[in-house]
């Protein structure tokens, strides 16, 4: 095998800076840089000439068709294919591609998700490309990044939210820097998602309806070995597992993502790759990108890759991570603490921003990673509470703390912290451990949500967190540009803003029984389910946020709230109707074929056989089949009744309240059978033979 240039494999198959350069005149790449830099509409007649160079790039590529690529509200990407070819006349063709098409595209917008925002017969939807997305090759395509819009201009995408609030988060932060002196033009949210997810074999996969279906377990008795003596995080990486991970990061690094760490995660066939930091929209195409990635590759090796956030019970689900930071366009990391009196402030302010935009908008923190895989996992002992919270660490915890109270920060100096005027003492990026139980840490030079869950689009969360900073931001800075003593003012708004939202930041278990407890006395909020938690996104203080913001309009937000809800509600009806099928279909008859054979055994009678403890597991499989099938005719009835609500939160409730506390009661019997089965008569993979399947020993 030859080895590898990595710099001159990456990127190769984007249409970069270094592409542009070389399928561009320099006065067209020159004009089309103040474009992406400042924003600035493209006009035909540059567009035409990007166009002609993208196309030329592509084919060079091996791309013989286009598409715009986009996210609509499924959360995953969609894209329409169009060839180059263009008809000569003469009965030959050209391969073609203007300006026009690239800027603009009209894939049909009628059957995505909208809320009720689009009718059926309402189909015309518009792509628009976002020129600070660099286009790619893909499967022989040119895909080219684009935001999507409904024919009144309402947004029917993740991407065109997230580009709002990264402008709404740039305005507000250069309002604040402007106040310290600071020369920055521009400041960008940036972040890298730490993706998990879960490998296991093909052949197996294909035998699980639930597998397929929902992409998690409905069925399952634990195995007798899980992740309990702690050997697979970090461990040696199994063979069949490396030769997957050397081929996702080369078609990783091919489209410019940057792969950076692989490792096994704590559950047995559970994986994790991170990438290092970029910009927030580009991180969100990349690591929609990546989630598409790993799954093909996977495929290649025999193998399917597993994004549910909680597809085996019993052991760790799968999170995604988000890194989360503000960068200037002169290299400023706006979260890294500062070495002058000025840098420090600034520094505390903007801390003192994001515990504000926490406390205020816990729901809508809760809300972004909301969604009926990751209720599964919110809140288990694997994975951070669904109450938000805080870890800021020891070192800055005390600062904080001394600022609230006024006691001197460090006793043997005995000396008060005076915002603008002392520099901090050091706050290494490791000076403290890392809190694991926390849903949004302080990492040092950035915050660390770690509620998302690994199916989910991270422009959600994103959107959520630029925009509620950007309001704080908002209050502070229209405060302070009032201010006739700067220093003063702004060391009585720290104070008193640390003080009101004190109650936010937390260094403790997570995990703990005792922590809910002591949430609720601070008031903090505690939506375990999707539906607890969405029914508060129209709430009167959230439309307000949006709004004056410019991140969605009233009736997009109508719209969302109806699409987030009926996702949830139509996840749960493929659930809950597998899971009666596989008791129809696999559990019961599995039981009754085995039943058959010692029912054989007692008639008949076996010399040397002992008829009393095949009797014994007779009529405790028939005793459990009868419970089961009892419980499957009741989980139907549950579920008539929950198709029968006629509010989509009435029906979302009716499965968060009802539904799925009695599917695990009817998955309870299920994995008491399971065990109890002749290896013959298993009717699917158990635990055991999915969980271990990689490790080369079992098949």
């Amino acid at each position: 095998m030859a080895e590898m240039n990595v710099p001159e494999l990456f990127g190769s198959s984007v249409f970069n800076e270094k592409a542009m350069k070389e399928f561009l005149p320099d006065d067209v790449f020159k004009r089309l840089k103040v474009t992406i830099d400042n924003g600035t509409p493209l006009d035909l007649d540059l567009a035409n000439h990007v166009a002609q160079g993208m196309k030329d790039w592509a084919i060079s590529k091996g791309a013989t068709h286009f598409t715009h690529w986009f996210q609509p509200l499924t959360g995953i990407t969609a894209e329409k294919h169009d060839s180059f070819l263009s008809p000569k006349g003469n009965g030959t063709v050209i391969m073609d591609f203007s300006g026009k098409e690239l800027v603009k595209g009209e894939p049909d917008a009628s059957s995505f998700p909208s809320g009720g925002s689009r009718s059926t017969f309402e189909a015309r939807g518009y792509t628009v490309w976002d020129p600070t997305s660099y286009a790619f090759v893909k499967d022989h395509s040119l895909c080219i990044p684009t935001a999507f819009c409904s024919y009144t201009g309402e947004a029917l995408d993740k991407k065109t939210p997230l580009l709002r609030s990264m402008e709404a988060l740039n305005e507000q932060c250069l309002r604040i820097l402007k106040l310290f002196g600071s020369t920055a033009k521009h400041v960008t949210s940036t972040m890298g998602p730490e993706q998990e997810y879960f490998l296991v074999d093909e052949k197996m996969f294909n035998a699980r309806k639930d597998l397929k279906m929902t992409g998690r377990t409905l069925f399952g008795a634990r195995p007798v070995k899980g992740q309990e003596m702690d050997d697979q995080y970090f461990a040696a990486i199994k063979p069949r597992i490396t030769a997957y991970m050397e081929d996702l990061n080369t078609e990783l690094w091919k489209l410019g993502i940057y792969s950076k760490t692989e490792h096994n995660e704590a559950a047995p066939a559970q994986h994790e790759m991170a990438p290092i930091f970029t910009t927030s929209n580009l991180a969100a195409d990349q690591n929609q990108l990546t989630m598409e990635i790993m799954k093909k590759v996977a495929r290649k090796h025999g193998m399917v890759c597993l994004l549910h956030e909680k597809p085996f019970e019993g052991v760790n689900g799968s999170g995604k991570h988000n890194n989360w930071s503000l960068s200037t366009n002169e290299g400023e990391n706006i979260f890294a603490p500062g070495k002058s009196p000025r840098e420090n402030a600034q520094f505390l302010l903007f801390i003192t921003a994001v515990m504000k935009a926490v406390d205020e908008y816990q729901d809508l923190l809760r809300i972004s990673v909301a969604s009926a895989g990751n209720d599964h996992r919110l809140g288990a002992n694997e994975a951070p509470p669904a109450i938000m919270s805080i870890y800021m660490g020891d070192e800055l915890n005390a600062v904080l703390k001394s600022i609230k109270t006024g006691k001197p920060f460090d006793a043997a100096s005995n000396k008060k912290i005076e915002i603008g005027v002392d520099v901090l003492p050091p706050i290494p990026k490791d000076s403290t451990d890392r809190n694991r139980t926390s849903p949004f840490a302080f990492t040092g030079n950035r915050f660390e949500f770690r509620s998302v869950g690994s199916s989910l689009s991270i422009s959600g969360p994103n959107t959520t967190m630029n925009s509620i900073l950007a309001y704080a931001l908002k209050a502070f800075a229209d405060e302070l540009e009032q201010s006739k003593n700067f220093d003063s003012d702004l060391q009585v708004l720290i104070k008193r803003e640390i003080t009101e939202h004190w109650r936010i930041l937390f260094d403790g278990n997570g995990y703990g029984e005792e922590w809910k407890v002591e949430a609720e006395k601070r008031g903090l909020k505690n939506y375990r389910t999707t539906p607890d938690a969405v029914a508060h996104y129209l709430d009167a203080k959230n439309i307000k946020l949006y709004t004056e913001m410019g991140i969605y309009t009233e009736d997009e937000m109508k719209h969302h709230y109806d699409v987030k809800l009926e996702k949830y509600c139509k996840m749960l009806n493929i659930e809950v109707g597998t899971m009666l099928e596989m008791i129809h279909s696999d559990i019961l008859p599995a039981t009754f074929k085995y039943m058959a054979l010692l029912g054989d055994v007692i008639h008949k009678g076996i010399r040397g056989a002992a008829p009393k403890a095949v009797t014994k597991l007779w009529k405790k499989l028939s005793a459990l089949s009868e419970e089961l099938s009892d419980n499957a005719d009741k989980l139907a009835e549950m579920h008539s009744v929950a198709k029968s609500k006629k509010s989509l939160m009435e029906k979302a409730r009716y499965y968060a309240d009802e539904v799925i506390p009695f599917m695990e009661k009817v998955r309870a019997v299920a994995d008491t059978i399971e065990p109890l089965w002749g290896m013959e008569f298993r009717p699917y993979p158990t635990y055991e033979q999915l969980l271990f399947a990689n490790d080369g020993f079992l098949k």
